[in-house]
């Protein structure tokens, strides 16, 4: 099987780092991408190497539809930037990190209201907190937040029975804002505790994490809830995994979080995988040897990746 390391700057500091790195692999079927987050270790970095197997050995289900809509992620920038971001995307549903260590409240809502001031009205905006709020902060932003008429607020805290208890404390005090669960599905080792709990209102799959495109239709289906798919910050090939997904679940309420791409500095296809008007399409995607060889790393690194892709057996 060929092996790719691949290491790209990123243009904005976003869920702590500032460089994107991984490998991509070609195998029978196609481009698969193997990029656990240095986080993660173990047992949990197992998935991403199965995903990224499933796509270049096995390849993707057939799809039932030809486009997949997105939504621009806005970073913790100012309000300003971020206003800029979501006119330059062309996408009519946002999502928005708030909960950034180091700012405020303030600042969330400042960034949320330049969001929802270039979205119009009839745009959709999502938060996401990444599961770093405290109960009374979580709710007390959320009764704030709600103002802006938001799509849900993903993860606003760490765990499944932090999610369900929330939940409950926003429908007590009339806050109508749906909770949608991400870490709680790929990081709590018991997905499927969210529906047991009644903890979310929306399910974020993020194909790498949880195993492959096949497992995520089946978790799909044990959910019962409706599903976001969602990036791991990944380069095209990894989008490209994402979109096999949303490709194939039989109902696609919401926009999906796979217009990443946008936070590198450069991609390893050849244009960037990047949406227009909102959409990606349903398509072959590969890299460029030209970008390949631009971002492969310096060896030592290039090692550590094709180690940690063994390790991850």
């Amino acid at each position: 099987m060929e092996l790719h390391p691949y290491r790209i700057g990123m243009r904005t500091r976003f869920r702590g780092i500032t460089v994107r790195e991984g490998l991509v692999l070609r195998g029978e079927a196609g481009w698969g991408e193997f990029s656990p987050f240095l986080d993660y270790d173990g047992d949990e970095i197992r998935p991403w190497r199965t995903a990224a197997l499933e796509a270049a050995e096995q390849g993707f289900p057939e799809p039932v539809r030809e486009a997949v809509p997105v939504n621009v992620t806005v970073p913790a920038v100012g309000a300003q930037q971020a206003h800029q971001v979501v006119r330059g995307s062309g996408c009519s549903t946002a999502k928005v990190k708030v909960a950034e260590p180091g700012q405020s409240l303030a600042d969330d809502l400042a960034r949320v209201e330049a969001v929802r001031d270039a979205l119009g009205p009839g745009g959709r905006v999502r938060v996401d907190a990444n599961g770093l709020w405290e109960h009374d902060q979580a709710l007390a932003a959320l009764r704030e937040l709600a103002r802006f008429e938001l799509e849900y607020a993903e993860q606003p805290v760490a765990t499944t029975e932090g999610l369900a208890r929330l939940r409950r404390d926003l429908v007590r005090h009339g806050v109508d804002v749906p909770i949608a669960a991400d870490e709680s599905i790929r990081r709590s080792g018991d997905p499927e505790r969210v529906k047991q709990l009644e903890a979310a209102d929306v399910a974020v799959l993020k194909v790498q994490p949880l195993g492959g495109v096949r497992r995520c239709l089946q978790l799909a289906d044990d959910l019962g809830m409706p599903v976001v798919v969602s990036s791991a910050l990944e380069t095209a090939i990894g989008i490209r995994m994402g979109i096999a997904l949303a490709a194939a679940l039989p109902e696609l309420p919401f926009a999906c979080g796979l217009n990443t791409v946008r936070l590198l500095d450069d991609d390893l296809a050849d244009p960037p995988l990047v949406a227009i008007d909102g959409v990606l399409p349903v398509a072959t995607v590969e890299p460029s040897e030209t970008q390949l060889a631009r971002y492969a790393p310096e060896p030592g690194r290039a090692d550590f990746w094709t180690r940690r892709l063994e390790q991850a057996r």
